[in-house]
This record gives structure tokens, sequence and C-alpha cells, in this order.
């Protein structure tokens, strides 16, 4: 699609569309769809999200596999570190959010960590429920409860935590 301007002593008077007929029209649902979900912060947030479920998975075989910390316990200090990580991650890289005034910042955190107790509650009654009382594997488990995770803290994060409209009011 062009754009036809008519301009007169440096100032736009007119412009109008000119649509070129052989341009594909783009009305497709999952063209929209791709357009509006697939950019620059959901890559980045996908590329933090498997970055922080590798600390989480890590941290966890480490501690309940190797260490035979009670999976419980294993999965909060495995939270504890990804959630750590993925503050940082997701403050500087993903949502460009950066360190503002004192108060703001320990919100910030507060909101964040606060939020992640949520998705540790999920994590906890799935592993509870699927490895301590139906004995399936922890690795498996905590891996089919990332992809949960994820898609939860995203809206938190999105919605609620760095949203830069509601913190510039």
């Amino acid at each position: 699609m062009g754009i036809l301007s008519i301009v007169r002593n440096g100032e736009r008077i007119e412009a109008m569309s000119i649509k070129n007929e052989n341009e594909p029209q783009e009305t497709s649902f999952l063209i929209m769809m791709w357009k509006k979900f697939v950019n620059r912060e959901t890559i980045t947030y996908a590329i933090a999200g498997v970055l922080t479920t590798l600390v989480n998975l890590i941290t966890f075989d480490l501690i309940a596999n190797k260490m035979h910390v009670n999976d419980l316990v294993a999965n909060i200090i495995a939270w504890i570190f990804a959630v750590s990580f993925a503050y940082v991650v997701n403050n500087f890289w993903v949502f460009h959010s950066g360190v503002g005034k004192e108060y703001k910042e320990v919100e910030k955190i507060l909101k964040f960590f606060g939020a992640r107790l949520v998705t540790l509650g999920i994590e906890e009654a799935g592993i509870l429920c699927f490895v301590t009382w139906l004995h399936f594997n922890n690795m498996v488990v905590k891996l089919g409860l990332a992809v949960i995770v994820i898609i939860v803290n995203y809206i938190f994060s999105k919605l609620y935590i760095f949203n830069k409209d509601k913190d510039e009011k």
C-alpha cells in the first residue's frame, strides 16, 4: 500500500492511500494474531522464560535428586534462585523497566515476588499431587508445570508488574 501526499509550502494538505491491486490482503485471523503476539517483547520473554526455567530445573535437580532433599523443599529453594534471576532479566531486558525511584523499585520487587508466589503455589500443588502422591517423575512434572508457570508469569508481568502505562500515571 502506498501513500499519496500533496505538499504545498512544506505543509501536507491532503493524503490518501493508494492500494496496489497486486498486494495480498492481510486480513487473515492468523496473520492478525501473529502480528499482535509475536514481537520483540514476547520473543525476549520466551527466551528469558526458557533461561529461567533452566535455572529452576537445574537447581531443582541438583537439590532434589543429587542432594536428596524433599521435592517440595527443593522446589522452594529452586524457586528463589529462578525468581531472582527472572526479576533481573525481565526488568532490564524484556520489559526495559530499569531502575526507578527507590520506593518504586521496592514496590516492583514486592509485586514481582508476590505474583510469583501464586505460581509457586501452582508448582507446589502440582509436585504434591503428581510427585508425592502419584509418584510421577519429579523432573517430568517440573517441566510440565513450567509451561503453565511461564504463561501465568507473563500475564502478571505484563499487566501488573512492569506496566509502563500504569507507572507513568
